[in-house]
């Protein structure tokens, strides 16, 4: 007999936990604040990136956060605060930019990636879902000899990992993208890598979901948790009280806050993305990263999507217009012949991603709650891991042997 389960949050990881968790034969319910169509789940890149196995903690990035501080069209922006959640956050988020955190954390960023990848392909083929998913790789665009330099260390790194990483010639890169004109000194290709169409893959899953009997309740805000004995009786959400026997959180950039009211302290902060997409003709076949400026490039089913940015100042929607005019300054620099129109640039939407920090996931049980498992805290990263974390979930909840060991995503371990 099934156990009934409530899932704070309908984004990639809630959806791909009510998956996984109705597969097994628990009841399942998903509760969102939102109406579930727009946000990271839906504006994020598309990539299934098991190329990105170094975490956003790298040594250096602190560094240069606090020199691009001062450019509001750079890469990374922190905005300062005197909040102690933030405080905590920066403290450890500095302490983790090191390089014995990377080398113990690629292992375990590989292994969930490969496996999410996996599942992809085995969601589609099991459910006959339809949604855009292609195996082109990722181009690494590189304009100065120094990143250049740094791409084909990483895709060393990589390779000693058994991905397809290396570097090309502009020779081979045109004949990968023969129509379409790239500015750049050098590309490294990582052949591990997918992309999809973000909305597809979630309409899909949520009609799925409704057919296998999971209630999906949409615009319905979790206020408080009904906590004894360290276990949860029932969420309270503004409409209702509902009651079950296991919770998962999976709410985002929002989950520290209903974690601190069982004095789950998870350190996170919401990074603001923002996409332009142009319907116009690119020429572009294959997803590319323009290293120097961090935008990505997608060739959507039926669009071109560019994604970038990392801003760290709270938790709000406001579109920065000087942010997405950044992004696509970005994109004419390598690729010449494309220029955005106003209405395109007007059209730009933003996601805000929960980023932990040390830049990896939390995923698992802590022990101030029982029957609580959180999955939240995947920064860029949640589309690349949200099947394998949903699968986890399921697996934690089902008191099944888990896929891998999530020693490293421990939502109570130490920064």
């Amino acid at each position: 007999m099934g156990k009934s389960v409530i899932i704070i949050g309908g984004g990639i990881i809630g959806l791909c936990s009510a998956y996984y968790l109705r597969k097994e034969g628990h009841h399942v319910t998903v509760v969102d604040q939102s109406a579930m169509v727009d946000g990271a789940s839906y504006v994020n890149a598309g990539y299934l990136s098991p190329s990105h196995i170094i975490p956003l903690t790298a040594p250096g990035v602190m560094k240069k956060g606090l020199k691009w501080m001062f450019n509001p069209k750079s890469p990374l922006y922190i905005k300062p605060s005197l909040n102690p959640d933030f405080l905590k956050w920066v403290l450890a988020f500095n302490r983790s930019c090191n390089s014995k955190h990377v080398e113990k954390s690629i292992p375990a960023i590989k292994r969930i990636t490969l496996l999410s990848q996996e599942l992809y392909d085995a969601i589609k083929a099991d459910e006959f879902f339809s949604f855009h998913l292609e195996k082109k790789g990722m181009l690494m665009l590189c304009q100065t000899e120094k990143i250049l330099e740094e791409e084909i260390k990483t895709a060393k790194i990589a390779q000693s990992e058994g991905l397809d990483a290396y570097e090309i010639s502009q020779a081979e890169l045109r004949k990968l993208e023969p129509h379409t004109n790239i500015n750049t000194l050098g590309a490294v290709l990582y052949e591990c890598d997918s992309h999809s169409t973000p909305q597809e893959f979630m309409n899909e899953m949520k009609s799925w979901l409704r057919n296998h009997d999971v209630s999906i309740l949409q615009n319905e805000k979790v206020i408080d948790l009904a906590v004894n004995n360290q276990t949860i009786k029932s969420v309270v959400t503004e409409k209702q009280e509902l009651k079950a026997d296991e919770f998962v959180l999976a709410a985002g950039s929002w989950s520290h806050i209903l974690s601190k009211k069982l004095d789950i302290n998870l350190l996170l902060q919401a990074g603001k993305g923002y996409r332009i997409n142009t319907f116009e003709k690119t020429n572009i076949t294959r997803p590319a990263i323009l290293t120097e400026a961090k935008v990505a490039v997608t060739p959507m089913n039926g669009f071109t999507r560019f994604a970038g940015t990392m801003e760290i100042a709270g938790i709000n929607n406001k579109i920065n217009p000087v942010r997405v005019d950044a992004i696509a300054e970005a994109v004419n620099k390598y690729y010449p012949d494309i220029r955005f129109n106003d209405e395109e640039k007007r059209e730009a939407a933003s996601g805000l991603r929960p980023v932990s920090a040390d830049g990896l996931p939390y995923i698992g049980k802590s022990s101030k709650c029982n029957n609580l498992t959180i999955a939240t805290g995947h920064a860029m990263m949640g589309w690349s891991m949200g099947p394998a974390t949903g699968k986890l979930v399921s697996e934690i909840i089902s008191e099944k042997t888990r896929s891998m060991n999530l020693e490293l995503f421990n939502p109570d371990r130490k920064f």
